[in-house]
């Protein structure tokens, strides 16, 4: 193929313009149930895979590597340079080996949950005072001084709620590039290297003394396979990476703003369990609501991977070098593994699963073993801030508002665009322009 013809012919652009619906876009170019489709990407051949057997293939690590395949300009400005999402192999094991001591042994779930039930208690008796924060401001503050708090780092209240919107804004702004937002996530995450190595400087010389097992500590102390502790701004990096993501969770509450309100027997079913249960956090129903948020509003559409050798799948091929891309929408929604209902937003789906890392095309925070591949470690504190959030919005003291709720899907990443009025059940409307 000649250079203007692979030009005319790559979907880079598409992908800008469709976002969420790049994979549907494509999958239309093939036979119902089809699981792979061939395209060009950045320059490069690529396959856009689905289903079970697409999650099996992409983490093989025989097959597929992770190093080098996410975009620069997303990498370096969401997990930062160094870290452990651009590893693979025995390197990439030994670093995720701290995230899962981290944050995803049970006995650090349950640390975190006083944390939960102190902050979102905070901002619901805020929206009974009379309060307006958004669903998704409200999220930021609560989340980010929840785990902040979990993972040893001093500081008051406020302090944290404003590195927690600076956290916040990275995220809501590394999936546009070509806006203003992406110069600011840029700026933010300047700042916050700055902060988080001094962290990490503060604990190493002595002046922090966080507790054991808490982040702040073990990245501090971290060493990688040679016995070296790592170089501050990276170990602030990682430190990072186990505060945004909770943080990030901010996005899936605006969802579940959105879907509350769509979904009053929901809402109301929700509130009876949590006033059953005299807690925030891990209502059965709750968390089933939280797991089908995760699972129709993905964080990402999908991830890309390299090809170490040449694949083939479904009929299709990628030589050794290309892109090979995991429909993370497309399998969380796949008909063949969910049923003909799979569009459709039903969280009794997810009543009676415990173990939720055995349904193998549920990735909304990535597949395969956490220990070993690149899933998430932070799954378990996901869930249980976003289901308290979910408790918190289903107070029948609280009213969330219908204007604003649309979403747009060309956005990377994507909310509610009001993040999810919430007001005081039976308080004056506020007019809309003011």
């Amino acid at each position: 193929m000649s250079k203007l013809g692979a030009l005319l012919k790559d979907e880079s652009l598409t992908l800008l313009t469709r976002g969420y619906g790049f994979g549907a876009h494509l999958w239309r170019r093939r036979p119902d149930g089809a699981r792979a489709v061939p395209l060009r990407l950045l320059g490069d051949e690529a396959l856009l895979v689905r289903g079970e057997d697409a999650v099996s293939l992409f983490y093989d690590e025989e097959r597929i590597a992770r190093h080098g395949a996410m975009p620069a300009i997303v990498q370096e400005t969401l997990f930062g340079h160094g870290s452990v999402h651009s590893l693979d192999g025995d390197e990439h094991r030994h670093r995720k080996a701290t995230f899962v001591d981290v944050a995803y042994e049970d006995r650090q779930v349950e640390r975190l949950r006083p944390y939960l039930e102190e902050e979102w208690g905070r901002e619901l008796d805020a929206w009974i005072a009379g309060g307006d924060r958004s669903a998704y401001d409200a999220a930021v503050g609560a989340l980010g001084r929840a785990v902040m708090g979990w993972a040893g780092l001093p500081g008051t209240a406020a302090a944290k709620t404003r590195w927690a919107s600076r956290l916040a804004q990275i995220v809501d702004g590394f999936g546009a590039p070509y806006s203003p937002a992406y110069l600011l996530a840029v700026g933010n995450r300047v700042w916050s290297d700055r902060h988080a190595q001094r962290l990490i400087s503060a604990v190493r010389d002595g002046s922090l003394r966080p507790a054991a097992g808490t982040a702040l500590h073990e990245w501090a102390w971290h060493r990688d396979p040679a016995g070296r502790l790592l170089e501050p701004r990276l170990a602030g990096v990682e430190l990072q990476n186990v505060l945004r993501p909770m943080i990030a969770v901010a996005r899936f509450v605006a969802f579940a703003a959105k879907a509350l309100h769509e979904h009053p027997d929901s809402r109301e079913r929700i509130a009876a369990e949590t006033a059953d249960r005299g807690a925030l956090v891990g209502g059965l129903f709750a968390t089933a609501f939280a797991q089908e948020i995760r699972r129709t509003s993905p964080f990402v559409p999908m991830l890309p991977g390299w090809a170490r050798t040449d694949i083939e799948f479904d009929g299709e091929r990628v030589r050794a070098g290309g892109r090979v891309l995991l429909d993370i929408l497309g399998t969380d929604t796949d008909t063949r593994s969910w049923g003909p209902g799979a569009d459709v937003f039903a969280p009794g789906r997810f009543v009676g699963v415990e173990d939720y890392e055995a349904v193998t095309t549920f990735i909304p925070h990535g597949g395969a073993q956490v220990a070993t591949g690149h899933r998430c470690p932070g799954e378990k504190l996901a869930i249980a801030g976003l289901s308290a959030a979910i408790a918190v919005l289903s107070d029948p003291r609280v009213t969330i508002l219908g204007e604003g709720l649309e979403v747009n899907r060309r956005r990377l990443p994507t909310m509610p665009s009001s993040g999810g009025r919430v007001r005081k059940t039976g308080g004056a409307s506020r007019c809309p322009f003011h």
